[in-house]
């Protein structure tokens, strides 16, 4: 399902934007910044690709580091959850202490969910986040660019990366490891905006969990999605189109 707005995503298209020259706001987490934290320090080993091309996220190259220093949001997020999920987690095993809302509609989904498969728990979790309202950054919470906790969007609702944020976390609170998840920046060729998702890696595939969609389906269907940079809680990954060259900036902060 198409949500009306969804090409509010717009400033994550930044991140194909690489080898462009401009000013970007302070928090932009572009792909050249990505590819500039995989600069090898002195005495460290240079990154190099960890799958083959074909068998890694969309078919890319992968980049890996374990410094999330380029990924200001995403370190907040982080901040963020490890002061929620306690509460989060209480609120589960018992309604008396769901304090608000956006609590009671967390308890809803992980009682729903813990007793089911491991497919019917994505499936459940993509379908409940979906129902949400897409909103903008600036609608939603007055900023040009803000990531949200599962808190804050289920308050206030958010944009593609919300969606993913608030369904990795859910996923992880009902037992998937951090190793099986990540939340995907990309560029969608199809609409040409940017856009996110969360892949899920299960057992020989990778699966997609989609804010456009309720269908749950591998990631080699789609060919229009070129990612950028994904991440999770310990590490990001840099991605690059093995049928693109990579932008000169990139390759030049590759070998500072």
């Amino acid at each position: 399902m198409i949500r009306r707005g969804v090409t509010q995503c717009l400033v994550l298209i930044a991140v194909v934007l690489a080898a462009s020259v401009g000013t970007r706001p302070a928090e932009a987490q572009t792909l050249a910044a990505i590819l500039a934290d995989q600069a090898p320090s002195p005495g460290s080993e240079a990154p190099g690709p960890q799958a083959p091309a074909g068998d890694a996220l969309f078919g890319t190259l992968e980049f890996t580091s374990s410094s999330l220093r380029a990924l200001p949001q995403w370190r907040r997020i982080l901040d963020t959850m490890a002061q929620e999920s306690s509460a989060m987690a209480d609120c589960t095993v018992d309604a008396a202490d769901c304090t608000s809302p956006a609590l009671q509609s967390w308890r809803e989904l992980q009682r729903q969910a813990q007793n089911q498969s491991r497919m019917a728990k994505l499936h459940t979790v993509n379908q409940f986040f979906n129902r949400w309202p897409y909103k903008s950054d600036a609608e939603a919470f007055g900023q040009r660019e803000y990531w949200a906790s599962p808190s804050d969007f289920m308050s206030r609702s958010g944009d593609c990366e919300d969606y993913a944020i608030a369904k990795y976390f859910a996923l992880r609170q009902l037992g998937f490891d951090k190793q099986e998840l990540r939340i995907v920046v990309l560029y969608d060729r199809i609409r040409n905006v940017g856009h996110a998702v969360l892949a899920v890696y299960d057992d020989s595939d990778i699966l997609i969990l989609d804010s456009l969609s309720n269908l749950i389906t591998a990631h080699t269907r789609y060919r229009h999605y070129i990612p950028q940079y994904s991440m999770n809680e310990t590490t990001r990954w840099a991605h690059v189109d093995r049928h693109r060259a990579i932008p000169q900036t990139a390759l030049r902060a590759l070998d500072n």
